[in-house]
């Protein structure tokens, strides 16, 4: 099916019309402006790469501007950061003295012991924190969120890389990295040292991976099933593609992912069925008869040994510094209590049958936390934002901490995306179901697989304490689903001129507001000291507060 977004190069054709009728125009003035902008390779070039780069920079700008503020451990900090400097230094997480925040954040940030703490995520995602703090040293709070921040970053940088390949348009792709880059909650996650946004961003990159292997592999699918066909013979169950490296990097990344937590392997399951789903679309449109068996039988084991295996192993490769290192929590459990494997599993390694108890007892703690917290939030709610978390909030009274307002003043950092943005997406995803299952576009069935990969889990969690920050694992598809609407919206230079108007005064509309709406709500992402009253107004459900 074609494409419905604005290409350079689109015709279109139209009925013949009677003489006396003129044709209607196409496009708008403001195409035809832009198109003077660009009409030389150097503009046009000027344009492809400066437009990444200035949606990157906006980006950098609002997630480094005064990032170590507040210089207190804000929410789940409290375990990173600590966990991520004493995982630095010994390999594993070490032990802290209870409450050792405030000598942390006062520059006493060396005093935990070897003795091992028991932690609930795998080691990466505090390995890259630890990397931050090791650039700044550990008592600046800069350093605490350096990583998260260049994560948030890149994130932005990739979505417009692969919302240019979706699309085929670098306006859409400038949008949707543009609303990236000013959504608070992707802001906010990029100015925390929690975990939640190293996974969102090792998964878009295998997101971009399993992209990019389509292409890959429907290309030299149907160049072996010409060769065959040249040669006389009959591709009926069609060929087995091994070499398929962006395949192989999806696995890689999506076990890197896992090795932040665990909710990477959903993204290994969703990505690897849509493979197969996809592989068995090409070899339809190869004309290869057995298309449906020869995807299944043939090609999906070749899949599987591409993927899965090789996630596991960079899962693995994730645990070195536990596995290298003799103080680990369970790191001797087995001779400890002479708890060893016997009968045919008594090859098996002691540091693996250490491992896999680890892994176990965070299962069984992961599964069963059902504490209480105020700001846990239904799964249910998510795309609507219905319970935001607060990470930090102060209040001063008047002629406090510099507070000037008569009511008093607050400092909040809560993690409340734009919502226009966010009731946006989540009406654009209803669409983007609709328009797959009606239109069979691939662009929207790919970003849904994303979509469900980050979100469909967390349904079989319910009654678990679970937050709406774990949402920024799947916000870059919901970015990408209001991105491929707004295209919809927008139209292409050929549609009828009352059309294309009335396309781009809707969009330059939405974009305007969602801008105007950021900048409101600013204080409240970066904990900027307002007027109470100030903060209030942003309440805008009494689920928020």
């Amino acid at each position: 099916m074609s494409s419905p977004y604005p290409l350079a190069g689109d015709t279109v054709s139209s009925a013949p019309t009677a003489a006396h009728v003129a044709p209607e125009r196409t496009g708008s003035r403001l195409d035809d402006w832009w198109a003077r902008v660009l009409r030389t390779p150097l503009r046009l070039k000027l344009w492809y790469w400066g437009a990444p780069l200035g949606v990157t920079l906006l980006a950098a700008i609002l997630r480094l501007w005064d990032l170590g503020s507040p210089h207190v451990l804000v929410f789940d900090e409290t375990f990173y950061v600590k966990d991520a400097w004493s995982l630095f230094h010994l390999g594993y997480e070490g032990s802290w003295p209870d409450k050792a925040d405030q000598s942390f954040a006062a520059g006493n940030t060396d005093i935990f012991s070897s003795a091992p703490s028991f932690v609930a995520h795998p080691p990466l995602g505090k390995w890259i924190i630890a990397l931050g703090m090791a650039a700044t040293g550990a008592g600046n709070s800069f350093g605490w969120r350096l990583s998260t921040a260049i994560v948030g970053i890149l994130a932005v940088l990739v979505v417009f890389l692969i919302a240019r390949m979706l699309f085929r348009s670098t306006i859409l792709a400038t949008i949707a990295g543009f609303l990236l880059a000013i959504d608070g909650h992707a802001i906010v996650m990029s100015r925390v040292a929690l975990l939640d946004n190293i996974v969102m961003f090792f998964a878009l990159l295998a997101f971009g991976c399993v992209l990019l292997d389509r292409r890959w592999h429907a290309t030299r699918l149907a160049a072996r099933v010409a060769a065959e066909r040249s040669a006389g013979r009959d591709p009926a169950w069609g060929p087995v593609i091994w070499w398929r490296p962006w395949l192989i990097s999806a696995g890689i990344l999506t076990g890197l992912c896992a090795g932040v937590k665990w909710s990477g392997f959903y993204f290994l399951a969703f990505f690897a069925v849509y493979t197969v789903i996809v592989d068995l679309v090409a070899r339809r449109r190869a004309g290869i008869a057995f298309y449906i068996s020869g995807a299944i039988l043939k090609q999906a084991p070749a899949t599987f040994v591409l993927m899965v295996p090789i996630a596991f192993a960079s899962y693995l490769a994730t645990w070195t510094g536990w596995l290298v290192t003799t103080g680990g929590y369970y790191r001797d459990w087995a001779e400890s209590v002479h708890a060893q494997w016997t009968g045919g599993l008594a090859w098996v390694p002691l540091w693996f049958q250490n491992l896999w108890h680890y892994q176990s007892e965070m299962y069984g703690y992961s599964i069963n936390l059902h504490v209480p917290h105020p700001y846990q939030a239904n799964p249910l709610t998510w795309l609507l934002m219905i319970r935001p978390t607060s990470m930090y909030y102060t209040g001063n009274a008047y002629g406090q901490a510099g507070c000037t307002a008569p009511g008093g003043c607050s400092a909040a950092i809560t993690s409340l995306g734009n919502p226009i943005i966010w009731w946006a997406a989540a009406a654009a995803v209803l669409y983007l179901v609709y328009r797959l299952a009606r239109y069979r576009e691939w662009q929207y069935g790919l970003i849904l697989t994303g979509l469900a990969a980050g979100y469909l889990p967390w349904l079989l969690y319910i009654n678990r304490t679970i937050f709406q920050f774990y949402s920024i694992a799947f916000e870059p598809y919901l970015i990408l689903g209001l991105a491929a609407v707004v295209g919809i919206v927008l139209g292409r230079r050929t549609d009828p001129e009352h059309r294309r108007r009335r396309g781009i005064a809707w969009t330059a509309v939405f974009l305007a507001v969602v801008t105007a709406v950021s900048v409101f709500f600013w204080p409240l992402w970066t904990a900027q000291q307002v007027p109470f009253w100030y903060w209030q107004i942003h309440m805008w459900l009494p689920s928020w507060v």
